[in-house]
């Protein structure tokens, strides 16, 4: 990757570098990947690129984030079969790779969303384990919640996903 300002210095440069990586260094050049470009339409290794006042900056690229919740969505799967204490060690390992692998990358508001959708994703299964409205109400009150708001939602009919957007205040980080 060779970034310069202009278009027109761009198309002179690699006009002039090509010779020189053939002729001079013996190294192939795949004339199908070569290329000129503007910054923010390149992906390399998983990042994008943009520009912050003045300056090239580093982000996930779309991808590279579709993928990842893939993977997540694969972890996390309601029907998968592991055991929540495997499924969590999995999950852990995954993340904290991912995360130092984009490390040079501008990902605070990435990792917030993604964070809130996989912490959801992670009640709705501990609800669907739950399976009798009985247990329900008793981990409910477990978790100190009243009476009548443990039965309400023992009780609910509501989906799945549905359900664990109100149990985001009793199931809680902790």
């Amino acid at each position: 990757m060779i970034f310069c300002k202009s278009r027109k210095s761009a198309q002179r440069t690699l006009e002039n570098i090509i010779p020189f990586i053939e002729g001079t260094l013996f190294l192939k050049v795949n004339r199908k990947k070569t290329g000129v470009s503007h910054i923010s339409k390149v992906k390399y290794l998983g990042y994008s690129f943009y520009k912050y006042k003045g300056k090239c900056r580093f982000r996930v690229h779309p991808k590279s984030v579709a993928k990842m919740k893939n993977k997540i969505r694969e972890l996390t799967g309601r029907n998968n079969g592991l055991s929540n204490t495997k499924r969590e060690e999995k999950y852990q390992q995954y993340v904290r790779g991912w995360v130092n692998y984009f490390k040079l990358a501008d990902m605070k508001g990435l990792l917030a969303e993604t964070d809130k959708w996989a912490r959801r994703r992670i009640r709705a299964i501990y609800w669907k384990q739950w399976k009798r409205v009985r247990t329900r109400y008793r981990i409910l009150r477990k978790l100190k919640l009243e009476h009548w708001q443990a039965i309400k939602l023992a009780n609910s009919r509501c989906g799945y996903w549905r359900m664990v957007e109100m149990l985001n205040t009793v199931l809680t980080k902790k």
